[in-house]
């Protein structure tokens, strides 16, 4: 089951839903719209994929189709629906879209043995508490939540691949 939902096809689909999604939270909900705002939940939900995908490649593939379609959708619905938002978010969050693939690779290597996986798995918790702290002016309690589940994934849950 898992094998035949993670691949570059569902995660494109995945990611043109949540990318409605976000941007409908956005303009109906003023709590659920500023955590789909947040760089980590993405940096979650993209380790998330990156983790249950079977190889690296799989892994870089299917973050990058997930971000592409998100970031279609969203920036779609915003233009549909009159929304406020900057060139400078469109091409940021198209950076980090299309640097996607490489965090995925260091994402799915992250469950690997040895003291490397667990320097990367430090990292991308590091960079999601950062990225909190530095772009969005400090830490919420979601993502108090969301660093947790992270936490849990990258050091305690185990992956069958």
């Amino acid at each position: 089951m898992k094998r035949s939902i993670m691949n570059p096809f569902s995660m494109l689909c995945s990611g043109l839903a949540i990318g409605t999604a976000a941007r409908l939270l956005d303009i109906f909900t003023t709590n659920l719209g500023e955590v789909f705002s947040q760089m980590a939940v993405w940096i979650l939900m993209g380790t998330l994929i990156s983790i249950y995908s079977r190889t690296a490649k799989l892994a870089m593939a299917n973050v990058l189709a997930f971000c592409l379609g998100m970031l279609l959708t969203y920036y779609f619905v915003a233009a549909l629906s009159h929304g406020v938002y900057s060139m400078v978010f469109i091409i940021g969050w198209t950076v980090f879209a299309l640097c996607s693939p490489v965090m995925a690779y260091f994402a799915w290597l992250a469950k690997g043995c040895g003291i490397f996986a667990r320097i990367v798995s430090v990292g991308i918790v590091a960079v999601s508490i950062l990225s909190s702290i530095l772009l969005f002016d400090r830490l919420r309690i979601y993502d108090f939540i969301i660093d947790g589940a992270l936490i849990y994934f990258l050091f305690f849950k185990k992956v069958n691949r």
